[in-house]
């Protein structure tokens, strides 16, 4: 089969690999679409994301497939069933798996078959991702394509409730991308009371806008700080950092209130910085989340799902393009002119 891998020296291919194997309480899937992340994957291909370092990696892990054989002891799937989160699981030849679902067969594993069979999540057999490998039912509202944008979903309200969301409260969030806009969407779903939202682009404010902030700045031509003094005198609940830029923390220092909480959700490939709280009030609260536990993305799904089925979470209105696999290096071309109309790109294979 067909991957797209990355090597050392940061260049992208599409190389030929063994189709994976699968063990018996696993299912063999073919992949029907797969989201490009701005954050893991580019991190990856430019050699900065945290604590990986084994190359040629195989890149991928937002992707949709359909169930084409199951092991012997699966119980909760079956061929024909449309899955999330098939990977490729160690290493094929001298290629590292990077989650490896830019590729045209994976593996999902049977959580249910696992743990009947005495391989729970204390065991090394099973993985925590098999939690979050949710099967899309035929009654569910999405297509193959928008429901690769569930993964995004289910990680950022994830992230949305370990971070304490409440009714009632402000939220301001650093960034207008894919993760951002969907910070904007739940904060305004979940019924926070203010939601603003800031990005260096004019277009990607709006589309902060269209997603339901009651306030949406570009950040370079606005003085933030200026203008949240004067909505909010005594702060802001919450501040999101939804990039991944380490300058955003001391900023937000001079904008929450007084036991306010700084959320990191953004990966920043600079993995140190000089915390400076002299503008922020006598109590606060830090609150990094950088690795989305699958048991959580896994216990979102029910929600995601209601909201899209109710038709409130338009998958659609945060995939700006759609690339064949066999185009896939220029999907990520495209990535990299940050162009303000691109949202989340998506590839798709051939069913």
């Amino acid at each position: 089969m067909k991957t797209l891998v990355v090597d050392d020296r940061q260049r992208l291919s599409i190389q030929e690999i063994p189709t994976p194997s699968y063990k018996e309480c696993q299912a063999l899937v073919k992949t029907l679409s797969c989201g490009v992340c701005n954050g893991t994957d580019m991190k990856l291909i430019h050699g900065n994301f945290k604590n990986f370092s084994t190359y040629p990696a195989a890149l991928g892990h937002e992707a949709v497939g359909k169930v084409v054989e199951t092991g012997a002891k699966v119980r909760s799937l079956k061929p024909g069933d449309i899955v999330l989160l098939p990977f490729l699981e160690g290493k094929s030849g001298d290629i590292y798996s990077g989650w490896g679902a830019y590729s045209e067969y994976a593996v999902v594993g049977d959580a249910e078959a696992y743990i009947a069979n005495g391989m729970g999540p204390e065991t090394p057999e099973f993985s925590e991702g098999y939690f979050a490998q949710t099967v899309i039912r035929p009654t569910d509202k999405v297509n193959p394509v928008e429901a690769s944008m569930i993964v995004t979903f289910r990680e950022v309200l994830s992230a949305v409730k370990r971070f304490g969301f409440q009714p009632n409260e402000n939220v301001l969030i650093f960034g207008a991308g894919p993760v951002g806009l969907c910070f904007t969407k739940f904060a305004r779903l979940l019924g926070l009371k203010t939601v603003i939202t800031t990005d260096i682009d004019d277009a990607k404010a709006a589309f902060a806008e269209e997603m339901g902030a009651d306030y949406a700045f570009n950040s370079g031509k606005t003085d933030i700080n200026k203008e949240l003094k004067k909505l909010f005198p005594e702060g802001i609940d919450y501040v999101v950092d939804a990039v991944g830029i380490n300058s955003l923390i001391n900023q937000a220092m001079g904008l929450i209130k007084y036991n306010g909480k700084i959320c990191c959700y953004g990966i920043s490939p600079k993995l140190s910085m000089e915390l400076d709280w002299s503008t922020g009030p006598y109590n606060w609260s830090l609150h990094f989340h950088q690795w989305p536990s699958k048991r959580e993305e896994g216990e979102a799904h029910a929600q995601i799902m209601a909201w899209i089925n109710l038709g409130v979470l338009k998958p659609m209105d945060f995939i700006s393009d759609v690339f064949d696999f066999e185009n896939i290096i220029d999907a990520f071309k495209l990535v990299e002119e940050r162009k303000s109309s691109t949202k989340k790109i998506v590839i798709k294979y051939k069913d």
